[in-house]
């Protein structure tokens, strides 16, 4: 009798290779050969003349590019647990903190967040010459992260930071960034869009990159932050008051920005002077450069005055037709005494509710690098300020990223993987109490150590998770008796703590020797093949998130001959 067997788990993160060679087969199944391989040469006849086999093409190389496609490629065999206990709100809750290296942590959420993700924003290291840390060997970053982080015994792999003497300084960058942004490509919905901060130092290799990994196609703004209020006196050459924001979509004819409020000074431009009954409105040109066939006529002015023709090298940007008709709508304005070139009246009433995004943001309106400070301090009570970050982003930044690409009625995902002080998190909460967004954060950041560790904060991840738990406490307080129904009720005021770790299971090493002691070993451990220390909640969230489940999925415990059992829980 065939009995059914159980559905195997795959411990590995998504083979986003697999996924790759599915799609060349689904589209060119001419091209499968007899063992389930690719035949490229069948590939190029079907494409025809639009395959280019030259020697020599244009695009970007760097040494240690190679190695980015054999570490995107190599599935990770790592987990994320939860901490209820650094959590806030873990059970009800649909943001995110994940403490851990942030390339494997992108590979685990492949299969969860695949094209879920409506915005990424990311304030990478600016590789000025210390200030990143990556693993010696990529091809080992789990393995180099559990040493790194204490979690299992080592003697050699650290992390290590860039050099700015290092012969390949800016191929360690590269190295560094490609696998990662390759990674959160895949994340994005396809009216998503990333937003990456950066400086000189890299902005010209970065557009390279994004080029490739997005496709030029995609590419929607380089946008300047003017990011200090007074110039540097101390400069060398030049006060650099200004950053770059980097903006690429996964589908540029797709993704669209959405308008920002108007502001005060946009409305002071319109008046009433004399007293329409359509509302106020500002005068527009009614000339214009561009040629147009019906735009050479004189006009006639109330005061008797003749306007032979537009100014020279110019047109009129209506007919006289339609003109005229605009005139008896009282859509025209010649002036107090009627003897002004005529004028189109715009009316506000008429004009978008909104305005059209700009590529430059200046401190005014989105802030600057001592606002950034202030807010963070306004937070987190640092007992060393060596250990205050320096650069850390303003949450107004961000929110005018979030008021651009995020749709506030709508749960859409907003993903930082260089989290740092929880800046976009800050600024998550704050949107959303401002437009009664539904908006949900999923932070990640390297535990990487503080310069003096405190008694609280040991590490940049703890400094991540106390801002953000800050931020819930003051806005809880502000808010409190306010909205008896509704309002702060939905909004989603907590966060869950995942830390990354080795998978809960003991895999099986096929590539041990092959000899009787060491296959007994490997024997021993799969006897009781859960790892020492593990509870059920990481068994459930591993296999939850293998299985294509999201970290914030819902679970309640079951009842079995009416109690409780917490070993036993179901997705919700």
């Amino acid at each position: 009798m065939n009995q059914e067997q159980p559905e195997k788990l795959d411990l590995r993160s998504h083979d986003i290779a697999e996924d790759k060679r599915q799609e060349l087969l689904r589209l060119f199944p001419e091209i499968r050969t007899e063992d389930g391989r690719l035949d490229f040469e069948r590939l190029k006849l079907a494409l025809g003349e639009i395959v280019d086999v030259g020697k020599e093409r244009y695009g970007m190389n760097w040494p240690g590019k190679a190695d980015c496609f054999k570490t995107i490629q190599m599935p990770s065999l790592a987990t994320l647990r939860p901490c209820p206990e650094e959590s806030v709100n873990f059970e009800t809750t649909e943001n995110l903190i994940i403490e851990g290296d942030n390339l494997e942590t992108l590979k685990l959420l492949q299969k969860s967040y695949l094209g879920k993700v409506k915005m990424i924003y990311i304030d990478p290291p600016y590789n000025t010459g210390n200030d990143f840390i990556y693993p010696d060997n990529y091809s080992e970053s789990l393995q180099t992260y559990l040493e790194y982080t204490g979690q299992v015994d080592a003697e050699g792999k650290k992390f290590n930071t860039n050099a700015e003497t290092d012969g390949r300084f800016h191929s360690k960058w590269l190295n560094m960034m490609y696998p990662r942004l390759y990674l959160a490509r895949n994340l994005l919905k396809e009216d998503g869009i990333l937003f990456i901060s950066c400086d000189d130092n890299e902005v010209h290799n970065l557009r390279a990159l994004m080029n490739e990994v997005f496709g030029e196609e995609n590419f929607i703004a380089s946008i300047i932050w003017q990011k200090v209020y007074s110039p540097k006196n101390s400069a060398r050459h030049f006060s650099e008051d200004h950053d770059y924001i980097v903006a690429y979509a996964r589908h540029g004819e797709v993704w669209r920005p959405k308008l920002l409020p108007r502001t005060e000074e946009m409305e002071a431009r319109y008046d009433n002077s004399d007293n329409d009954p359509r509302g106020p409105w500002k005068p527009g040109d009614l000339s214009a450069r561009n040629y147009y066939s019906e735009g050479m006529y004189s006009i006639n002015c109330p005061s008797g005055r003749v306007i032979e023709g537009p100014p020279p090298g110019n047109y009129w940007r209506v007919s006289k037709e339609k003109f005229e008709e605009m005139d008896r709508e009282h859509r025209i304005w010649w002036g107090k005494d009627g003897n002004n070139v005529p004028a189109i009246k715009r009316f506000l009433s008429e004009v978008k509710q909104g305005r059209v995004p700009q590529t430059f943001w200046p401190y005014s309106e989105v802030g600057h690098t001592q606002d950034a400070k202030r807010q963070l301090m306004e937070h987190v009570a640092f007992e060393h300020t060596d250990n205050v970050l320096d650069t850390v982003k303003p949450t107004g930044l961000i929110r005018r990223m979030l008021q651009i690409a995020t749709r506030p009625n709508e749960a859409e995902i907003v993903l930082d993987f260089f989290a740092g002080s929880g800046s976009t998190g800050h600024a998550v909460i704050e949107q959303n109490l401002e437009d009664s967004g539904n908006r949900r954060f999923v932070l990640v950041q390297l535990p990487e150590p503080l310069p003096k560790p405190e008694a609280r904060l040991k590490t940049i991840a703890d400094i991540t998770k106390e801002r953000v738990r800050q931020v819930i406490t003051e806005r809880n307080k502000e808010e409190e008796g306010k909205l008896p129904d509704g309002g702060l009720q939905m909004q989603d005021l907590g966060f869950r703590v995942f830390k990354l770790a080795e998978s809960n299971f003991n895999p099986w090493n096929a590539e041990v020797p092959h000899e009787a002691g060491t296959l007994e070993k490997q024997l021993d451990l799969h006897v009781d093949h859960i790892r020492d220390g593990r509870t059920a909640d990481d068994l459930l969230y591993e296999i939850l998130l293998k299985s294509g489940f999201p970290l914030a999925t819902s679970v309640e415990n079951l009842k079995l001959g009416g109690i409780v059992d917490p070993n036993f829980r179901t997705v919700v």
